[in-house]
């Protein structure tokens, strides 16, 4: 085996549909932080045309896993001949809205592009990225950032504080298609401004339509609510939910008194993907 690669959770801190395409997908606004919270990937070589993975997400066959696909869009883009094991372990929920299985995808990518001396930028694997997923674009960018278009084009925030936080998952996976597709849920939002993302518009225009929908999940936001902490919110679409803390010890405290079988964990936000240095920065 190769060594370890980390593939780190994300944070919406901020997300807003404000249209939608003629192609059925959603105009976003949105705010990507990283968090100290991973899954961890291995890549072992095999013999050229072999790709297999191992661990990974429960219920999910290789041919539909995304760090199957990230590869085989590796060898299809660079027509070379390799093969690949890949062994996930399996530590970010699914269903969360913090960005698991996308940033598998985006860490394979990134792992065997050094591994296999393929030498593409950061601009090629991107591009690469996003037709695997709208949320694998932003953990190749490598930086905190504001995000529009899926939620692909990219600005960098590397001046976002990095807090501490509760990340709360209340046991249920939300499926992201149901709720872009939920008839209620309000698509023409009024875009906003960086400035007035600062200034203290944090709100997910998804939260309203995911709780209806998800009553452990509008519990778990009350609960959140009710420990003190303010504006807890969803990321993503769900399922999990955040608030920030006041530091780690307050966010340590709050997690040990998280009811079961909810999960919880005390994070901290980061500005810099853990392997934002594995590859040519043709952005900034």
């Amino acid at each position: 085996m190769s060594r370890a690669y980390p593939a780190p959770a994300k944070l919406n801190l901020m997300l807003r549909v404000v249209g939608r395409r003629a192609d059925g997908y959603h105009e976003l606004q949105t705010v990507f932080q990283f968090i100290d919270l991973h899954d961890t990937l291995y890549f072992e070589s095999l013999p050229p045309g072999s790709i297999h993975r191992t661990g990974g997400p429960a219920g999910v066959p290789e041919t539909a896993d995304l760090t199957v696909r990230a590869a085989q869009k590796l060898l299809a883009e660079s027509n070379i001949r390799e093969g690949v094991h890949i062994h996930i372990d399996k530590q970010l929920p699914m269903g969360g809205g913090i960005g698991g299985g996308s940033s598998d995808a985006a860490t394979t990518l990134l792992a065997l592009n050094q591994l296999w001396n393929l030498g593409f930028t950061r601009t090629e694997l991107m591009a690469m990225g996003v037709s695997l997923g709208a949320d694998v674009p932003v953990f190749l960018f490598g930086q905190s950032a504001w995000g529009e278009g899926i939620g692909e084009r990219l600005v960098a925030m590397p001046e976002l504080p990095e807090a501490h936080y509760i990340l709360l998952h209340p046991g249920v996976s939300v499926a992201t298609r149901e709720i872009f597709t939920a008839p209620e849920l309000t698509r023409q939002h009024a875009p906003i401004t960086i400035s007035a993302f600062l200034d203290g518009v944090t709100e997910n225009t998804l939260e309203a339509t995911v709780r209806r929908r998800y009553p452990e999940i509008d519990r778990a936001l009350y609960w959140l609510q009710a420990q003190g902490l303010r504006h807890p919110r969803l990321t993503g679409s769900g399922a999990c939910c955040f608030a920030k803390a006041k530091d780690a010890q307050n966010a340590q405290q709050i997690v040990a008194t998280v009811p079961k079988p909810w999960r919880a964990w005390a994070v901290r936000g980061c500005n810099r993907h853990p392997l934002h240095d594995l590859v040519r920065d043709a952005l900034f």
